[in-house]
């Protein structure tokens, strides 16, 4: 008869499940790919040229940092992703990378992404992104998440840092108009993401996460958001007037506002049943439109500078 050491077997090493596609996921690439985005904007926009090479290294660098950032996260909300239907099928609560696993990992890419961007490109730029995975992972996740309904508001100032990183990558300093995208984005994020918790509200509360649905109620969200909308157009538009974007932007920032602040209105009014559930879908899918096309729209400024000079 067989005896089996289970204390040997305890202690063993666990063998990761993970894969190629659950280290991916702890990157969160769809908010990378934003980050990526913006951040090659705040590059293009700024008025010097920069090798091919650099554009490159900024902006990989750039995206990794992100990516540690959403693995760090994960890594510290495994807790509250396994109560909510939203996030249970992440790696970490799916069983497939240990929370340990995950922070090695954030930790690393933090540490590279840093320190290659510091000595290949320049340090303010560096510096800039510590403090962005920084106040990402300790100020939002840590901090703020689980303890205030402001988390969005504040938290969102790290999703706003790409385009100045990228822009202080490019000159090795910060100026007005890496800024003003700042300030798109900054109030952008709060009637992004509140139109996302409306109609998720039942799994933040599940998870004891206080979004403004959750301690304030709906319709204080749809106010709040509304509010917040009617100064992201302003904010959005302000460049145009103030000479630091063109007139295709500013047009391009015109029609689109008007059409985020026409459903930013839909949700205030529309409060219960299917209609105040689909103008809450239809804000947070216009939302995402309204960023990538007026963030677009000044890298199409760029190309037609530098295409067709004499007609600008």
């Amino acid at each position: 008869m067989s005896v089996v050491d289970h204390s040997a077997i305890e202690l063993s090493p666990r063998i990761s499940e993970a894969d190629v596609a659950d280290y991916v996921a702890l990157l969160k690439p769809r908010v990378m790919s934003l980050v990526i985005f913006t951040a090659l904007v705040g590059l293009v926009i700024a008025p010097v040229h920069i090798h091919p090479v650099m554009v490159f290294t900024s902006i990989l660098c750039i995206a990794v940092g992100a990516g540690a950032s959403g693995a760090l996260n994960m890594w510290y909300d495994a807790d509250i992703d396994a109560l909510m239907s939203r996030t249970a099928n992440r790696p970490i609560p799916r069983g497939r990378i240990t929370p340990s696993e995950a922070l090695t990992f954030g930790m690393t890419l933090a540490f590279f992404s840093v320190m290659t961007l510091g000595v290949l490109v320049n340090w303010v730029a560096g510096g800039l992104l510590a403090f962005t995975i920084f106040f990402y992972v300790v100020i939002y996740t840590m901090a703020l998440k689980r303890w205030t309904a402001q988390n969005i508001v504040i938290g969102g100032a790290a999703g706003a840092l790409p385009p100045v990183v990228a822009w202080a990558a490019a000159t090795g300093s910060l100026s007005v108009e890496p800024l003003l995208l700042f300030l798109i984005i900054f109030f952008w994020t709060p009637p992004h993401f509140w139109a996302l918790a409306l109609f998720r509200s039942d799994d933040y509360a599940r998870a004891g996460v206080p979004m403004l649905p959750v301690t304030a109620g709906p319709d204080a969200t749809r106010l709040q958001i509304l509010l917040y909308t009617v100064v992201l157009v302003a904010v959005a538009l302000a460049p145009w007037p103030l000479g630091y974007f063109d007139a295709i932007y500013g047009v391009t920032s015109l029609v689109l506002g008007t059409g985020m602040l026409a459903l930013a209105i839909n949700v205030f009014r529309l409060r219960e049943g299917r209609e105040a559930s689909r103008a809450t879908r239809r804000l947070f899918a216009f939302s995402i439109l309204y960023l990538f096309a007026l963030f677009a729209t000044l890298l199409i400024e760029v190309v037609i500078r530098a295409v067709a000079p004499s007609i600008w």
